[in-house]
């Protein structure tokens, strides 16, 4: 089979390997979509995987084409997408039913081989399985939009009890995770969501998901904080990007007792000044993490389950985020194009 393979830092060749062997309690699994994760590009060109040689790709989709010992045959020509965690089942977070947050975890593209080739071996227990008229390319973004739901939920959990459709919703960061945050909050009814970014391709997307002009803050031309309070503050406020600064607009134009939701990886140390600690403290601020999603394959109450039903009700339309298609044999024009932003993207997605 052809799959691309990270044999060290900067050094990724795409090669003819074997199929990979099954294990007691794994499914053969035929990519059909994956796309690039904004996390695939530092992994390839910077730090590297935690063991070389590696396949990555995390995000994806496909068809059940065989079965290791102890998993049912009926899994055979089943659509799916994969969780690609593979959590211990053992441990603390685990045993409470919070695997995104286990300490012994494998993953698949970082830890063990993924998805940017034509086959990968995985554990069944991973599988969720799609009806055949959710898109292959839909299906293979189910990952980065539970991670998306996942953060969603941290935010809004307080206020949906509270019934206030009508809370000022703010997402900072039209990258990936922002433009499907923004999605998801749209579809969940919320009223007054404003979105600060600071690309035209990013003010396009906005206005391709729902949002109006005036609701688009460009962080190039207006001062955020200002802009923010001019339309009323931040009940919750997404952080998706992964600075000093949009942390601390964040803070400054939060109303009491606002959400702070921290969603973008850090892009260096963080810090905050004494006066926007204050406005943490005199403010009532509740600030949380949100790390990847819930899977719970026995369960439907889960951030995967959330979205599947989306997918298969049509309440999204995640295909609108996909700005580039490659073959398997040119995924490294899309790693470079990430790697170097020589073009606007969105979702990078490889279709086979």
């Amino acid at each position: 089979m052809k799959a691309w393979v990270l044999h060290d830092i900067a050094d990724i060749r795409f090669e003819e390997i074997h199929k990979p062997e099954l294990k007691a309690g794994e499914v053969l699994f035929r990519v059909k979509a994956a796309g690039i994760c904004g996390s695939d590009i530092p992994r390839i060109y910077k730090t590297g995987a935690h063991k070389m040689p590696l396949i990555p790709g995390h995000e994806f989709s496909g068809i059940v084409e065989g079965c290791g010992e102890g998993v049912s045959k009926e899994w055979i020509g089943k659509h799916a997408a994969v969780y690609p965690l593979i959590a211990c089942g053992k441990c603390v977070s685990c045993l409470k039913g919070k695997p995104q947050l286990c300490r012994n975890y494998d993953y698949l593209g970082s830890r063990r081989d993924g998805a940017f080739a034509e086959y990968l071996a995985l554990p069944a227990k991973n599988l969720m399985e799609i009806s055949e008229t959710v898109p292959f390319e839909e299906a293979a973004m189910l990952e980065p939009m539970a991670v998306a739901v996942h953060a969603m939920q941290q935010g809004i959990s307080h206020f949906k009890e509270e019934k206030s459709q009508d809370s000022n919703v703010v997402v900072c960061g039209m990258g990936t995770i922002g433009s499907i945050l923004t999605m998801f909050l749209i579809a969940e009814g919320f009223k007054n969501i404003f979105v600060v970014g600071n690309k035209d391709s990013q003010k396009k997307r906005a206005e391709i998901l729902g949002i109006k002009d005036e609701n688009f803050c460009d962080m190039r031309r207006e001062n955020v904080t200002d802009w923010l309070r001019q339309h009323g503050g931040a009940d919750i406020y997404f952080e998706c990007v992964g600075r000093n600064e949009s942390v601390s607009y964040g803070i400054d134009v939060s109303n009491a007792g606002a959400r702070i939701v921290m969603v973008g990886n850090p892009y260096s140390d963080m810090t905050l000044s004494r006066d926007v600690y204050w406005k943490i403290l005199r403010n009532e601020i509740f600030i949380t993490g949100s790390w990847n999603s819930v899977f719970l394959q026995e369960r439907n109450d889960d951030d995967w389950h959330y979205v599947k039903k989306c997918l298969e009700e049509k309440k999204i339309a995640p295909e609108k985020l996909i700005s580039h298609r490659l073959s398997i044999d040119e995924l490294d024009k899309g790693f470079e194009i990430m790697r170097d932003k020589t073009e606007d993207y969105c979702k990078i997605m490889m279709v086979q």
